[in-house]
């Protein structure tokens, strides 16, 4: 890097903290803090949706695969979530809209205290917030990788630069800063992802290389085949449904996009608008990754710093600092609302269970405890950050693939499936029965049976049996004991139903404010 790429990252710096200034002042609640007020434009919400899913782990991470394995990355990545975005348009994303507007939460769980128990509701707060700690570590660790191959600053510099900017503006700013720095940021992706598309190609044809001839290099032998390695079909099918959960709402900090829209039919859209984005630009992204053994040698053994040394070696400066740019603006982009979830979880789930005073938050003092609630995540996952690659840990790839994957669906099967009339039987037996069994299956699968089969358990049945016995175990113990309750049932119908349908006297007395709640809200009782 020289003086013009550094004035390019320092300048992308300055407009995220900006724009957090600036949208410090549409926030005057908890409401505008965590979901925008519901004021979001349908195609804002589908934007900051598709950003707040990358981070620079694809250029790390997934770029190790793809430098290894080829297309697999796109097919067993990207496709099975734009695949589950679009399934989850019409099946999740106008229900979690009516968690806001039928319900009045803030938080994608508060709904839980009532559509199963208080105790139902702890533990996926607990278990969700201590997960998002480990997978926003990997991200700042992903980045941090990054900027050391362009820097040299060392990792743990490299973290503390990213985070403190992200604090900043996404402190300030709540969702707003975060989805309208993600409109940005999606501006510079285009650009830098498009400038390093066109400098691979040149680069090709300079060698003599046609665009469509590559794959027929002996380099990339086995690059075109969709599945490869130990990405296959079980793990493709295991990745969808996975997928499907976890970008639908799963994750939390997706689930506030679609509570951010207007109405149910814009958080449809929006996720239209996110599934598109999701098939079509990743190819743009991936295809210097798979081409990427025609150009350079990694250093890694898994192939990581391979797009970052193909970067350095291509692009003039300038372009060099708008790709860095680039990357960094993945990362804060999920890392920064990843943190607003959390902070939503923790002041309007688990401080009022934990603190009488919580539970008489006025809106002024709600929306102090979300800022520093946003500080204190953020700084927690910092510091995980710098034990990424410690032997408990291990690599980057590792954490987003097998721990976050493999734990997500536990927790997402009661919150989301919880939303849908079918499963209306399932209640708090069902959830923590299938949510702790599928913890437990997790750590059998990935430790004593790992270490004791040789070669070890397969990648796609570490990340897929979690699921698997979380998603039966809810279903078959809802049948064998249903707990659909007249209550229960109301929460149900209230985010099923459309206009004046589902009156609001049918819904339970406080079905979903909580602690921070604004004047005129009432705070449950168990």
């Amino acid at each position: 890097m020289n003086g013009l790429d550094w004035a390019v990252l320092i300048g992308y710096f300055g407009v995220m903290v900006a724009i957090g200034i600036w949208s410090h002042k549409r926030v005057d609640n908890v409401s505008d803090f965590f979901t925008a007020g519901g004021k979001m434009p349908w195609w804002l919400s589908g934007i900051s949706h598709h950003m707040s899913g990358y981070s620079a782990v694809m250029f790390t991470g997934y770029a190790g695969i793809a430098y290894t394995y080829g297309v697999t990355s796109f097919v067993t990545w990207s496709f099975p979530i734009a695949l589950g975005i679009a399934i989850g348009s019409k099946l999740f994303a106008p229900r979690v809209n009516r968690l806001r507007s039928r319900l009045h939460v803030a938080s994608p769980l508060e709904y839980l205290k009532n559509r199963y128990n208080l105790s139902t509701q702890q533990a996926l707060a607990w278990s969700g917030m201590l997960l998002k700690i480990v997978d926003v570590a990997a991200k700042w660790a992903a980045i941090a990788t990054l900027l050391s191959v362009f820097t040299g600053v060392s990792l743990n510099q490299g973290i503390l630069i990213t985070g403190a900017i992200t604090a900043v503006y996404c402190t300030i700013g709540g969702l707003w800063a975060d989805a309208l720095t993600e409109l940005g940021q999606f501006a510079i992706q285009l650009l830098a992802g498009i400038s390093m598309f066109v400098a691979v190609v040149l680069k090709l044809n300079d060698k003599g290389i046609g665009l469509f001839d590559a794959f027929g290099q002996p380099a990339l032998h086995g690059h075109g085949k969709p599945l490869v390695g130990p990405y296959g079909t079980v793990f493709l099918l295991a990745f969808l449904f996975i997928k499907l959960f976890e970008y639908n709402g799963g994750m939390l900090n997706q689930a506030q996009r679609y509570m951010a829209t207007g109405s149910p039919r814009e958080a449809e859209r929006s996720a239209r608008l996110s599934a598109a984005l999701w098939l079509v630009w990743p190819v743009v992204l991936f295809f210097p990754m798979w081409i990427s053994p025609l150009l350079v040698h990694a250093q890694k053994p898994d192939g990581s710093d391979s797009y970052g040394l193909m970067t350095e070696q291509l692009l003039p400066h300038g372009l060099l600092g708008l790709v860095i740019v680039g990357f960094f603006s993945h990362t804060m982009a999920m890392c920064s609302s990843d943190a607003n979830a959390i902070a939503a979880v923790f002041t309007r789930d688990v401080a009022p269970v934990l603190s009488q005073r919580a539970r008489a938050w006025n809106e002024r003092s709600g929306l102090i405890a979300a800022r520093v609630t946003t500080v204190v995540f953020l700084g927690l996952s910092m510091t995980v950050a710098t034990q990424v690659n410690s032997p408990t840990f291990k690599d980057i790839i590792t954490i987003v693939i097998k721990w976050v994957a493999g734990l997500m669906g536990p927790i997402a099967i009661p919150m989301m499936l919880g939303l849908l009339r079918p499963f209306r039987r399932s209640g708090p037996t069902a959830a923590l029965t299938s949510w702790a069994a599928g913890l437990f299956a997790f750590w059998l699968v990935n430790y004593p049976i790992n270490w004791n089969v040789e070669g070890g358990v397969p990648l796609q049945y570490q990340v897929s049996i979690p699921l698997a016995v979380s998603l039966v175990l809810y279903v078959l113990i809802g049948y064998l004991k249903p707990e659909d309750t007249p209550e229960r049932l109301a929460i149900i119908e209230s985010v099923n139903t459309d206009g004046d349908g589902m009156s609001a006297a049918a819904v339970p007395a406080g079905a979903g404010a909580g602690a921070g709640a604004g004047a005129g809200d009432s705070v449950p009782t168990q």
